[in-house]
């Protein structure tokens, strides 16, 4: 008796996935989102990067994700006894390309310097082969100083902002 699970190999979703994984080895892109009026599949993978597929699958099929190993943008801060001052960290570039501080070329940037940020709060995009992934904080925190330009290439886990950690 075998512990696999069958795969629905004739299944179109299953190859577009496989398709697209395929490519993200192949030119080592960290995202991938893909929409049409029936189907909504994000991959993601890297470092900070959550791998989320999202497919609209016929009813009763299952479709087999690997589970993918995240690891945080930053230490994790605990918490400091009183008085202590806790050091800056940083928020640090998950992947190779090009960093961008607002969302558009006319909108305001998602962070100025003194800005409070969370976790999950949005701080730029990097594009990468036309690709634009959001990158999240990762952390909690006040933004200290901004240390890439908008614009310029940045590389695999520069410092793109310094936080104070709260």
């Amino acid at each position: 008796m075998s512990d696999q699970v069958p795969e629905p190999s004739n299944s179109p979703d299953v190859r577009k996935i496989r398709e697209l994984v395929r490519l993200m080895h192949r030119f080592d892109l960290t995202a991938i989102d893909l929409s049409s009026e029936q189907t909504s599949i994000r991959i993601r993978r890297g470092r900070s990067v959550v791998a989320a597929p999202a497919v609209a699958a016929a009813p009763g099929m299952q479709i087999p994700v690997a589970p993918i190993a995240v690891s945080p943008v930053a230490a994790p801060v605990g918490l400091a006894p009183a008085g202590t001052v806790t050091e800056p960290t940083f928020i640090r570039s998950p992947m190779v390309g090009t960093f961008y501080e607002s969302p558009a070329p006319d909108a305001k940037p998602y962070l100025v310097v003194g800005d409070t940020v969370r976790i999950d709060s949005t701080v730029c995009l990097i594009e990468a082969m036309k690709v634009f992934t959001e990158i999240n904080a990762g952390l909690s925190g006040k933004i200290v100083e901004i240390l890439a330009k908008n614009g310029q290439p940045v590389e695999f886990d520069q410092p793109l902002f310094r936080v104070e950690p709260s």
